[in-house]
């Protein structure tokens, strides 16, 4: 397997054994993501962030990630504050970039852009969200997440929230669908997964099934997989407001869950998880963003080539 210069784009373009031995990379590495060993493998390497949407967690566990293996952080910034308010386009801006940095994070509202900035770039560019398309590295420590809390192979996962415009669902569902997982979608009909995904998934042999039931979908599964309902697609507040409470995780409702469930979230949440989950054996969605760190860690290091 050749990981060296390689762009991270969709979760389709990777096979199950290039995601285990990412996986297998991160574990090595998570000593060194939290703090209990020292490494300069990445030493001189420059990482360049170009976030033109906000962020959090994708943002600082990337340049946690460089900087624990040595490197530095090259950063746009404010949008606001860059040539791109006088009108630069992208194009321009990944070709400026490529000269200062040996690595690209992109994150950007238009679906089609990290794929688009692959093409033209002379560097690895490692697409961290575009639009509703693809957030791949989510992907990655989500499926490292389940391998360390719960299991990953044969793992029955219950997905629920935005399943129509979520981003990172998608391409948590295409690679779960490489580990012969079972699959159920649980969200409100006007947030249902996309046909064609659905379509993919049976026709990579996963059995999907659908409910609006989250009582039902909790007593039999290994893992919950919690997202944010947008609210700014709903134009009615009312209606939002329905949905939004419907899908709600409270400890109340554990009491008759699967024991050994463990409840993930990619975060920021608003209410669809009450914080007194927070106390519950099932959380791990703050672990969760923490192996961010070492899942990144393995990949800035592969696409540079100083492991293997």
């Amino acid at each position: 397997m050749r990981f060296k210069d390689l762009d991270i784009i969709s979760m389709k373009d990777f096979s199950r054994d290039m995601i285990d031995h990412i996986l297998d990379t991160a574990e090595k590495l998570e000593p060194i993501a939290n703090g209990e060993d020292k490494s300069g493998i990445l030493n001189g390497k420059i990482l360049s962030l170009l976030f033109f949407e906000p962020s959090t967690r994708t943002r600082m566990s990337f340049e946690t990630a460089i900087k624990r293996l040595g490197g530095d952080v090259l950063s746009l910034g404010a949008v606001d504050a860059s040539s791109i308010i006088k009108g630069e386009n992208l194009t321009d801006t990944i070709h400026v970039i490529e000269g200062y940095a040996d690595a690209i994070i992109l994150r950007h509202p238009k679906e089609g852009s990290a794929k688009m900035a692959s093409e033209i770039s002379s560097i690895p560019v490692i697409n961290a969200g575009d639009g509703a398309g693809h957030h791949p590295t989510q992907t990655f420590l989500d499926l490292y997440t389940m391998r360390r809390e719960s299991r990953l192979d044969g793992v029955k996962v219950a997905i629920t929230g935005d399943l129509k415009y979520g981003r990172t669902v998608h391409s948590l569902c295409y690679a779960l669908s490489l580990y012969n997982a079972d699959i159920t979608l649980v969200s409100p009909k006007e947030l249902r997964m996309p046909r064609e995904i659905i379509r993919d998934l049976k026709n990579r042999g996963i059995e999907v099934k659908q409910t609006d039931s989250i009582e039902e979908a909790i007593q039999n599964v290994d893992v919950l997989y919690v997202t944010r309902i947008q609210k700014e697609r709903f134009p009615d507040p009312a209606e939002y407001q329905r949905v939004s409470t419907s899908l709600q995780i409270t400890a109340e409702l554990l009491k008759n869950a699967n024991p050994e469930l463990k409840i993930m979230h990619p975060l920021p949440r608003v209410n669809e998880i009450d914080p007194d989950v927070d106390f519950t054996p099932h959380a791990c969605y703050f672990r969760q963003s923490f192996y961010g760190v070492p899942i990144r860690m393995a990949l800035l290091s592969l696409i540079m080539g100083t492991v293997e």
